[in-house]
């Protein structure tokens, strides 16, 4: 009996317990004790098996942790590392994932909820802890989430010399996604609050410890010029760029091919590859392990299923809106020639804050440090800290042309005069405005010269959709086969049929539009309007090509005289 694919399960001592399948990275162990720092931070984007690897990190190094966890994995083998460090310090873990809230007071609220909890679970671990009164009084505190705001940020600090006295060995302390907070706080304009206190929570930790062994320290960005970590002499950064733990976050094509072949789904790897692939971590080539893990599942369930945008329904896309929202003529440019498949060459910044996110020539960097874009296949600095990015893989493509669309008919809805004078030459027939409008908002809009139809189908929808009183359905099925855009108007007696061609020269535009309007009759699409006994319906044939459209327009008979 094969074992389940852990979809969603992110604990490591879970995973091995109830017997998922496990692609074997405990050799992360080994690196970390040969190669580590004081203060070790490792940035990956989301979805790329962080928290899993910081809860191995827990299960391996704890006082009191169960050995057999690790039974027939890779670290096993590593007999001197296990004898020296396996189960021999006490752990801090916390997740900063939670950490979120509309303001400041509400993000700390959740703030107290996390080190109440780490607390709770520290005292069932290893009973009372033999410290001093104060000390005993100030837990008492934390459990119950009535400590002050700055006990609160002394939280990690007091508890690791708890520990220390306790067990009379230092400290681990595993941090996860510590710069949420600093995301959530950005978006809901409580960022220098936020900054402030994140500044002193790590500082107090992390700065000069001697109840501090080792720290660990996730997140999706490097964060470093406002000052979160002042002071922090020791800190070992590692991100998507270095070398040293490049295969441990994410699924190599060995671990791909291991896993596909364990399910007999080896005939899946080409579409697997092609989808969730094209990331470049240091010197190795990865996958999206959360992709490739939902795409078996669903192969298992679903023989054949064509691969889906996991990644996108995980993630808030926000970075991408945000470019899009920012961008100018020169950026949106530059967004098409990415999803073209086209390189984009530009200066490669690790060093960020969320303020730079207002500064569009950094945007670049953010999208690549959290996974919407990747350096060209071994491709090396094009001259002093210039790169060249592309997309990953189809998915985050397919991301990118989604969003792009969804943040236009957002956009649109919004839409003002130039609209309504859209939607009045359609109702009308008035075929040479509605061409003018539509070319106008094409060349406002993020396309691409690859363009299929799909793209514009859905460029259309975005812009017809923002009239409140139509009825807009695509694809439906009317007469001998789907119309792709189907219009009901509010009185009852207009209605109209888009169908949407790409032209594949510019030439060949009027001819993609009789196209169309051939279509739509020969394959009788108008019956389903006549059915609801709409009186009047008009048929467009509209073509695109790159960012150029024509649009004919023809008035069928009435429902009466048929």
């Amino acid at each position: 009996m094969k074992k389940k694919l852990p979809v969603g399960v992110d604990l490591f001592d879970k995973l091995i317990e109830r017997g998922y399948y496990y692609l074997d990275k405990t050799l992360f162990i080994k690196t970390l004790v040969e190669t580590c720092g004081d203060v070790n931070l490792f940035t990956r984007p989301r979805r790329f098996g962080k928290t899993l690897n910081m809860s191995m990190l827990k299960a391996f190094f704890e006082i009191g942790s169960d050995p057999s966890l690790f039974d027939g994995l890779a670290i096993s083998q590593e007999r001197e590392i296990c004898e020296a460090y396996q189960g021999k310090y006490p752990v801090i873990f916390l997740s900063l994932k939670g950490v979120e809230g509309n303001n400041f007071e509400e993000a700390l609220g959740w703030m107290r909820i996390q080190i109440s909890r780490e607390c709770k679970r520290l005292e069932e671990r290893n009973g009372n802890f033999a410290c001093s009164e104060d000390d005993r009084e100030l837990l008492d505190k934390y459990v119950k989430r009535t400590e002050t705001d700055i006990e609160l940020a002394a939280s990690l600090e007091i508890l690791a010399r708890m520990l220390r006295q306790h067990y009379g060995r230092r400290v681990i302390v595993l941090l996860d996604e510590y710069d949420v907070p600093l995301d959530k706080a950005n978006s809901c304009g409580y960022y220098d609050e936020m900054v402030r206190f994140l500044r002193g929570f790590l500082g107090e930790v992390f700065k000069t410890n001697p109840d501090l062994y080792f720290a660990v320290v996730t997140g999706c960005l490097r964060i470093s010029k406002e000052s979160i970590f002042t002071g922090i002499n020791n800190l070992k950064i590692d991100t998507i760029s270095d070398v040293r733990y490049d295969e441990y976050f994410g699924f190599t094509d060995a671990d791909v091919k291991k896993l596909l072949s364990d399910y007999s789904l080896a005939e899946a790897f080409d579409d697997v590859k092609k989808w969730y692939d094209g990331y470049h971590f240091g010197n190795e080539d990865v996958y999206c392990p959360w992709d490739v893990i939902s795409h078996c599942d669903r192969l298992l369930q679903v023989p054949g299923a064509k691969p889906e945008l996991y990644w996108d329904n995980s993630s808030s896309n926000q970075l991408v809106r945000h470019l899009i929202d920012l961008a100018d003529a020169a950026d949106r440019k530059d967004l098409e020639r990415l999803i073209a498949g086209d390189t984009l060459e530009k200066k490669l910044v690790m060093n960020l804050t969320y303020d730079d996110l207002d500064k569009k020539e950094l945007l670049w960097s953010v999208l690549y440090q959290t996974g919407y874009l990747t350096l060209e296949s071994g491709s090396r600095p094009v001259q002093r800290g210039t790169v060249r990015f592309v997309i990953p893989n189809r998915e985050i493509r397919e991301i990118f042309i989604e969003k792009i669309q969804d943040w236009f008919a957002e956009k649109i809805e919004r839409g003002g005069e130039e609209l309504s004078e859209l939607y009045h030459a359609l109702e009308n027939g008035d075929a040479a405005v509605a061409e003018n409008i539509l070319n106008r908002q094409l060349w406002a809009s993020i396309s691409y010269y690859d363009s299929y139809e799909g793209f514009y189908h859905g460029f259309l929808l975005g812009l017809l959709k923002g009239k409140q009183d139509w009825m807009v359905l695509s694809n439906r099925e009317s007469g001998n086969g789907r119309s792709d855009i189907l219009i009901e108007c509010a009185d009852g007696v207009r209605g109209m049929i888009v169908e949407v061609k790409r032209a594949k020269t510019r030439d060949g535009l009027l001819s993609a539009c009789d196209d169309a309007l051939r279509q739509v009759m020969e394959n009788s699409y108008a019956e389903a309007l006549y059915e609801e006994g709409f009186a009047e319906v008009r048929v467009y044939g509209i073509s695109f090509y790159r960012k150029s459209c024509r649009v004919r327009a023809v008035l069928l008979e009435d429902a009466g005289s048929r």
